[in-house]
């Protein structure tokens, strides 16, 4: 992988760390069922949903290859937009 094409997957990670902040926020606020079983199940159902999609996007950044540091680039865009939500 040449340096232009990680440099771009770092980004799109930084940023979809991010948006996972704020759709988690928005899927919690949504989201409010007595029964723990359907808002767990929602939840799980969400987290998949996500998921698929950031490796679709992958796909046609770096061709799937899906690496440690990208990981840690949407768990450190996730962790700045919590410090800045806070």
């Amino acid at each position: 992988m040449n340096l232009k094409i990680q440099l771009i997957s770092f980004i799109f990670s930084f940023l979809y760390g991010i948006f996972l902040f704020f759709m988690n926020r928005f899927f919690f606020y949504i989201v409010c069922f007595k029964n723990k079983f359907i808002s767990y199940f929602l939840f799980f159902l969400f987290g998949i949903i996500l998921s698929l999609l950031y490796f679709y996007i992958l796909l046609f950044i770096n061709n799937g290859y899906l690496h440690l540091y990208l990981l840690l680039f949407i768990i450190f865009g996730f962790l700045i937009s919590f410090q800045f939500c806070k």
